[in-house]
């Protein structure tokens, strides 16, 4: 697999992506406009996050979130003592925001988790620009989230480039058209975001039907369940059909990151 090393970022259509997503990916994009897309030397992949997602049961990826556009301010979180609370209430992998504006995110805080906790950690961005994959890759991230909502046709050569640098990536979806992407990117983890990023409308009937659609078509890889999950009752319709879900919100303003992840997971 060669490297992107000489050549220039693969050309985004952001103008198609509206509403508060449109907003956010934008603002990344003009922060990367002047980085190196070089990817460097191919990297090894270990698989850490598909094999934490593929163990036996739902497995709970919890988030690191301190705010959103949604809510505003979500808890005052240290990242590593989060992650550290979210391992010990069973998480298998932790995903931890960069996104400074909106999220309140940084490289600090992912950094931090990985040298700090035992199981896999994603790194959950808007990614626009090959800079941002290389530098999940350097700060030692397993995983990094590709959104077919911003990188549309440009799905397949972003997820070349995240297993160039020895990623696995979330390649999430809301409707039908995204995960046709998904699929047809031959993407070995997609996610199923509940949640609308235009209009950050949830609707938990999302989930269960993409991911039966995506096993319909035959698809045998990791299916991830996202966004708006507060109770073990609401992972009822997907308890049987995905693999993983992604919870933030619920988790990180609970006041106890432990006991919220143990209680949320419990049939």
């Amino acid at each position: 697999m060669s490297a992107r090393d000489d050549t220039a970022p693969v050309t985004l259509h952001l103008d198609r992506v509206p509403g508060v997503l449109g907003r956010i990916v934008h603002e990344r994009a003009a922060d990367y406009a002047a980085a190196d897309a070089a990817l460097g030397a191919a990297r090894a992949r270990s698989h850490r996050f598909e094999t934490a997602l593929r163990q036996p049961g739902l497995s709970l990826i919890a988030e690191v979130k301190r705010a959103s556009p949604s809510q505003g301010v979500i808890a005052p979180l240290e990242p590593l003592e989060a992650a550290r609370a979210y391992e010990a209430g069973g998480a298998r992998a932790i995903s931890v925001l960069t996104e400074p504006r909106h999220f309140d995110g940084t490289a600090q805080a992912l950094r931090d988790v990985v040298g700090g906790v035992t199981v896999p950690a994603l790194r959950k961005d808007f990614v626009v620009h090959p800079a941002m994959l290389r530098e999940a890759a350097e700060w030692g991230a397993s995983a990094a989230l590709l959104m077919v909502s911003v990188l549309h046709e440009a799905t397949a050569e972003y997820l070349r480039m995240a297993h160039h640098l020895g990623l696995d990536a979330l390649v999430e979806v809301h409707d039908e058209r995204e995960l046709d992407i998904a699929l047809a990117a031959g993407a070995p983890i997609i996610g199923v975001n509940n949640r609308d990023l235009t209009t950050l409308h949830i609707d938990l009937e999302v989930s269960p039907r993409l991911i039966r659609r995506a096993r319909d078509a035959g698809f045998t890889g990791v299916l991830v369940a996202e966004s708006g999950y507060r109770t073990p009752q609401d992972l009822a319709s997907v308890r049987e059909l995905a693999d993983a879900v992604l919870v933030g919100s619920s988790l990180a303003g609970s006041g106890d990151l432990t006991r919220a992840a143990r209680d949320l997971m419990r049939a």
